[in-house]
């Protein structure tokens, strides 16, 4: 069951305290420079809005801006530090792709491939989560976490091979080569021993390998 949440608004349509995400998003959705932040009890939701909400810069974020804003995650405790974060980036559909990981802990990009032309988001995003698993792999690494904000490509690694439906073009063969040689990799590796969590982009804001493009 999700453990319910407060939301702490300091500048917004209407600041004060909600109960829910969705009210909370309604009060700082198109508000410039909307400051707000998850609490999980009331009680320390209460006294954030009664205090100064500079103290918690670290975790604010503005979603009419899509501003980049540093954020420590140390400060959110649901999040495991030590793993790898992925995504992927596409400037159409399809269009120049790439993808990327990062460590959490240090924000330090541990791998970075692209752009390849004539691809698609969750392919990247699906190729993100193979590059990390066999990077950790090859370490010898089977504990480290992998966090992704797309739903779609963690269900690919579930059901075992990706389920693209990109079409082959002159151009990105080698993105069907990569395909290619992520599949054969699952099959072999099947099932994953590295935990696969999605990203709480609503609560914690963009996953840290975020290429900044929204």
């Amino acid at each position: 069951m999700a453990r319910r949440k407060f939301y702490v608004v300091w500048v917004g349509h209407k600041p004060g305290i909600y109960d829910s995400w969705e009210e909370c998003q309604a009060q700082v959705t198109n508000f410039p420079g909307a400051k707000f932040k998850a609490f999980d009890d009331q009680t320390t939701a209460t006294l954030a809005y009664r205090g100064d909400s500079s103290e918690h810069l670290g975790i604010l974020r503005s979603i009419a801006s899509h501003k980049a804003v540093a954020v420590n995650y140390a400060a959110i405790p649901e999040i495991v530090l030590d793993s790898i974060a992925v995504d992927g980036a596409c400037a159409k559909n399809p269009g120049p792709m790439e993808y990327q990981g990062v460590n959490v802990r240090t924000g330090e990009q541990v791998f970075h491939v692209g752009p390849l032309e004539d691809g698609t988001n969750n392919v990247g995003e699906y190729l993100a989560l193979i590059h990390a698993l066999a990077l950790l792999d090859k370490k010898g690494d089977t504990t480290t976490p992998i966090y992704s904000d797309s739903r779609t490509a963690i269900s690919w690694i579930k059901k075992g091979a990706h389920r693209s439906t990109l079409a082959p073009t002159a151009k990105n063969g080698k993105i069907f080569e990569l395909l290619a040689r992520a599949d054969k990799w699952l099959l072999a590796h099947y099932p994953v021993k590295n935990p696969i969590f999605k990203w709480n982009t609503d609560e914690w804001g963009e996953i840290p390998a975020d290429f900044g493009r929204k």
